[in-house]
């Protein structure tokens, strides 16, 4: 295609994507309730511990005038993203595609469907792990002191927390395919491996917004699996690539 043409599809691909963003933020103000709900719950399970074990209190809070209004929009715009994610990604697949080669193509393919189950399995751990995580830090608060949380900044903090958890998740992905292409051999994965699961721990304490050394294990210790899965399959690829070599030099 022309470079103008380039730019129409461009432009079409951009409109169908807001369009499903668009739609879907109306469903996310639809069902603003139940949205709110399940962020708001591993808040409320957490300071339910605190107020029996020791007798804290906390609350979720807005303190101005158009703070719930600009929150429900933020949470409205939120769902849209996620509920048209299959739209907005395929419309990006589908303006990338034609200019790769098949086998790039192929390797596209694959990382998109392994990446999307393990950052969704890695958000899906981090609001397991929040309770605990906001359990410990609001249990630094003295007995007579108030906790108020705006609402927006925790949002924000359990945004953060379930978005590093989704992208360590896809690290140990992006460590395969760069052995896939000759970039990364699984003999130097396992020459550096202590150094590596230091670096894990390292990034854990880092990234995790909570800080606390529980959150911390939990991400890091997932990582770690997911290394030595990655550093396994780095290996058995070196080995068919060694054999296909040798077939290759035989012939």
């Amino acid at each position: 295609m022309t470079l103008r043409e380039h730019i129409i599809e461009l432009r079409n691909r951009l409109l169908k994507s807001v369009l499903a963003i668009v739609l879907g933020a109306i469903l996310g103000w639809i069902f603003y309730d139940q949205a709110l709900e399940f962020l708001k719950d591993p808040f409320q399970t957490s300071v339910a511990a605190l107020a029996q074990e020791k007798d804290l209190n906390a609350s979720l809070t807005f303190t101005g005038v158009g703070d719930p209004l600009t929150f429900r929009i933020k949470i409205s715009a939120l769902c849209g993203l996620i509920v048209s994610a299959p739209v907005w990604l395929y419309q990006l697949w589908a303006f990338i595609a034609p200019g790769l080669h098949r086998n790039e193509r192929k390797w596209a393919m694959i990382f998109s469907g392994i990446a999307t189950p393990l950052f969704l399995g890695g958000m899906a751990v981090a609001y397991w792990t929040l309770p605990k995580g906001i359990e410990i830090l609001i249990g630094f608060t003295p007995l007579e002191v108030e906790n108020l949380i705006t609402l927006p900044l925790y949002l924000d903090f359990v945004i953060r927390t379930m978005l590093v958890f989704g992208i360590a998740f896809l690290i140990p992905l992006v460590v395969v395919l760069l052995n896939m292409v000759g970039i990364v051999p699984g003999a130097a994965l396992g020459k550096f491996r202590p150094y590596i699961i230091l670096v894990i721990f390292v990034f854990a304490a880092v990234a995790t917004p909570s800080g606390d050394p529980f959150t911390m294990c939990l991400l890091a210790i997932p990582m770690c699996l997911l290394f030595f899965i990655a550093e396994t399959i780095a290996r058995l690829n070196d080995k068919r690539r060694a054999r296909k070599t040798e077939e290759l030099l035989a012939d």
